[in-house]
């Protein structure tokens, strides 16, 4: 419960008081401050962004059918529970859209140029595998392969040591860089089709094969996905840049 004195407005949770001096320093005990100062970011960043009519009767739709919200009464009964009032209401309606168009506007020029430096972390890959930790066994394995005496998915799910021996030893489709880096350089290095001769990776000795390669495309979900990534690591720029002058001003105090 909030309560207000003469002095202060504090925090009455249970029997303990908490004075607005000391929200500061909860918020960095209990690790929430980050959040707070990325919404504040956010906030800052799109407040000058303005919806069309159009664009914000959407935004409310979409908020009271994603909260099953069909009557005033509901609406009321949901800001009571969350102790929050109609202007609140407005801000976290629009945050969303607004936010939306500040990437658009910020990065959406970018997009191409971005794709392609990502691109080869993009791509994705179907590949075939076998890992054993026996590097004669391997050799025996692989020599049964290429002279065709049984089949890459019979050896995976007779000798493969991990998961991919549930299914012959075929993975993917995935990203390249989801593999070990040492595994995704053969399978970006070499044609699909050919089997490649033991190589250790890590703790194993595998066999390898690229089915096919995938390449990433620059459509709608694509540049969703890399507006959110470019959002992202500029948020994260800015909370780096508050926190180091946040500790320099506490340092410079001390």
């Amino acid at each position: 419960m909030l309560v207000k004195n003469n002095m202060s407005s504090v925090f009455q949770v249970g029997n303990r008081t908490v004075g607005t001096d000391e929200i500061f320093s909860l918020l960095k005990q209990y690790g929430m401050l980050p959040q707070l100062v990325k919404e504040i970011i956010i906030e800052d960043a799109i407040a000058n962004i303005t919806l069309s009519p159009e664009e914000n009767n959407k935004a409310y739709q979409q908020f009271y059918q994603g909260n099953q919200l069909s009557s005033e009464a509901d609406l009321a009964a949901w800001l009571a529970a969350r102790n929050l009032s109609r202007e609140n209401l407005e801000y976290i309606v629009t945050r969303n859209p607004k936010l939306e168009q500040f990437k658009q506007d910020t990065w959406g020029k970018k997009l191409e140029s971005y794709f392609i430096q990502r691109k080869s972390k993009l791509d994705k890959v179907l590949y075939s595998l076998i890992r054993v930790n026996d590097i004669g066994i391997a050799q025996e394995l692989y020599f049964r392969i290429q002279e065709g005496e049984q089949s890459f998915d019979a050896i995976a799910r007779e000798y493969s040591q991990g998961q991919e021996a549930n299914t012959g030893g075929l993975l993917g489709p995935v990203e390249i860089s989801v593999p070990h880096p040492v595994l995704a350089n053969l399978l970006t290095s070499n044609p699909p089709g050919k089997l490649l001769p033991p190589t250790r990776v890590g703790e194993w000795i595998v066999l390898v094969r690229l089915e096919k390669l995938l390449p990433a495309q620059l459509d709608e979900p694509m540049k969703q996905r890399l507006l959110n990534e470019l959002m992202e690591n500029w948020l994260q720029n800015q909370l780096k840049e508050f926190f180091a002058k946040e500790a320099g001003s506490t340092a410079i105090e001390n």
